[in-house]
């Protein structure tokens, strides 16, 4: 079973990311190296344990099981067998736009995990923003106006494609939330689930949702990761946001993701 004594950590950007190595994840890990495990997480919102290969879908979820409660996706379907495993694949236009995940539901993931399986040889990087950073820049009037406002967020086409009635799948969330654990604020809207300020017309909207989508993409608020097989990234879906870089040319690239359950933004 793997200790704490033996973890690495390396800071990967100014804004957040971190890679950590020393720790093979399919044998368990001890108390003492999930805390150390949690404590980085909170510190860098985005880390990458490397040389995970040996994981299996059962090690990932009961890995994951050890930070709290697995989500099941309403409408993504999981891999075979593995309730809570999907299957991440080729990158798309929702994928590759900057977003935190099924932010639709009433409790948004807290955090996701995601498992390299194939990799293509150059390309189909993956990017992270720090949306507590993008927020605590933004002037103080901005920040006073955003912490009165709420957003509408609403499930994409796929869960139209799957049956889903759209009440089922809009909730509305603050627009800027305080993180449970650390107390940090962050921006929580984003282009693939927000569709407008509550309260607002969609016209209305688009300037001011626009405008904090850009701040979000800003290069000094991102960590990019180039993928290796076996690494295993979690990041904090309440103070980040993500997007892949489309550019794999076709080539195969295979990820196993697992969520955890979250809390109703405040």
């Amino acid at each position: 079973m793997a200790t704490a004594t033996a973890l690495k950590i390396e800071r990967r950007s100014a804004a957040l990311g971190a890679i950590i190595t020393g720790v093979e994840l399919a044998g368990g890990v001890d108390d003492a190296t999930l805390k150390a495990l949690q404590d980085a997480f909170l510190q860098y919102q985005v880390i990458c344990i490397r040389g995970q290969q040996a994981m299996t879908p059962d090690d990932q979820l009961a890995f994951a099981s050890r930070w709290g409660e697995v989500s099941v996706h309403p409408y993504v379907p999981s891999i075979e067998g593995h309730p809570g495993v999907m299957k991440i694949h080729e990158p798309t236009p929702l994928t590759q736009r900057w977003h935190a995940d099924t932010t639709h539901a009433e409790k948004p993931p807290a955090l996701s995990m995601l498992l390299a399986r194939v990799i293509p040889e150059v390309g189909g990087d993956t990017m992270w923003s720090n949306a507590a950073l993008v927020y605590e820049d933004l002037s103080p009037g901005l920040r006073a106006t955003l912490d009165t406002l709420r957003a509408v967020h609403q499930g994409t086409t796929l869960a139209n494609q799957a049956g889903l009635d759209r009440t089922a799948v809009t909730q509305t969330h603050p627009v800027a939330r305080t993180h449970p654990i650390t107390g940090r604020k962050a921006l929580f809207v984003n282009a693939d689930y927000t569709t407008h300020i509550d309260g607002w017309t969609h016209e209305e909207s688009a300037p001011l949702l626009s405008y904090l989508y850009a701040q979000v993409g800003r290069p000094e608020y991102v960590y990019r990761h180039k993928w290796r097989v076996g690494d295993l990234v979690i990041w904090d879906n309440r103070c980040t946001q993500h997007a892949v870089v489309g550019d794999t040319g076709g080539a195969e690239r295979v990820l196993h993701r697992v969520t955890l359950l979250g809390d109703r933004p405040v």
